[in-house]
């Protein structure tokens, strides 16, 4: 579902000789690759451990949720801070800023506990990943999370469609081109901010699902709109629908993978999240290049709505009440 950058070095600043190098925007996107399975296991290792191998792994949820609402806050907050900065101290100010963020984030990240790990860790190297893989070929819901999310990215992205669904729905009104993605992070934190709503559910699955069909049903609904106040609406409802999704998913993964296989199994969802939407992107645009901007964000939204019914139809297990998977104690401090 929708991936943007953080706020972290992303401001809209002119692609003029002082703006970003490919290279350091490659260096960053390896760099936050790297970062989030470590973060993923870090997270799941500093709730208590009765809570992340029973079903009432209330700590996991809470973590992914407040995780999701700085995603999405520094989705609305950054890009109008950052465009404030470079207006005020340039683009060499804002860089300044930038890195004086990073350092303080380096010294909080150093002053984090050291965590040792409680089980035998994965093997290393090609035999290490070869388990991961065999591990999410065998586990319907881990394999189940993943496809939901490459078919909400891969098949519905609309970010690439924006500017073009603008000309062709909405007269080509800057304003309402700014909104759209203001109002898909808006839903975003609304949603984050009532997570409490949905995590307490029992069956994540079953939330994951319905949610990714709803990203497609508005997606498709917002194509055939032309008033812009139901555009925003439906985006909205996108935005909250995506992250009740990405929640749901994020729980389920975290939650069904053995310590010792999280960090690859983080790694391959990492991936998916960042792949899928570009992907999604170049559909997006080659189905509007040879149809309309309209056609291809309809069809695209329509596609998510049967791939996610097809993985809910061919997965038994996400309709089944979820069980305890059993778990090693921790031993004692």
């Amino acid at each position: 579902m929708p991936r943007t950058p953080t706020a972290h070095g992303n401001a809209a600043v002119p692609t003029s000789d002082a703006g970003p190098r490919p290279s350091s925007a490659t260096l960053h996107r390896h760099t936050d690759s790297s970062r989030v399975p470590s973060d993923r296991v870090h997270r799941i290792n500093i709730c208590p451990f009765s809570s992340v191998r029973s079903w009432g792994r209330k700590c996991v949820r809470r973590h992914l949720a407040l995780n999701r609402i700085s995603f999405q806050g520094s989705m609305l907050i950054g890009p109008a801070l950052g465009g404030l900065i470079v207006a005020g101290l340039g683009v060499g100010g804002c860089y300044l800023i930038d890195a004086l963020t990073f350092a303080a984030a380096l010294y909080g990240a150093f002053r984090l506990p050291q965590m040792r790990p409680d089980v035998e860790p994965a093997r290393p190297g090609l035999r290490g990943v070869r388990d991961g893989l065999d591990f999410l070929v065998r586990t319907p819901a881990i394999r189940s999370a993943l496809l939901t999310d490459l078919a909400t990215t891969v098949l519905s992205m609309p970010i690439s469609l924006f500017p073009l669904i603008n000309a062709e729905r909405f007269d080509n009104d800057p304003r309402a081109l700014g909104l759209f993605l203001t109002a898909i992070a808006a839903g975003g934190v609304a949603a984050s901010l009532l997570s409490g709503a949905f995590t307490r559910l029992p069956n994540h699955a079953l939330v994951m699902l319905a949610a990714a069909a709803t990203w497609g049903v508005a997606l498709a609904l917002f194509g055939l709109a032309s008033n812009p106040w139901l555009g925003l609406a439906l985006l909205t409802l996108a935005g909250a629908a995506d992250t009740v999704s990405v929640i749901s998913r994020s729980t389920i993964i975290q939650t069904h993978t053995p310590s010792e296989l999280l960090g690859r199994v983080s790694a391959a969802e990492q991936i998916v999240g960042q792949a899928g939407p570009d992907i999604g992107n170049l559909r997006g645009g080659l189905v509007a290049a040879s149809t309309s901007g309209t056609t291809a964000l309809v069809s695209g939204g329509l596609l998510c709505v049967a791939a996610v019914a097809l993985i809910g139809a061919g997965t038994p297990e996400l309709r089944r009440p979820p069980a305890v998977s059993p778990s090693p104690q921790r031993p004692a401090a």
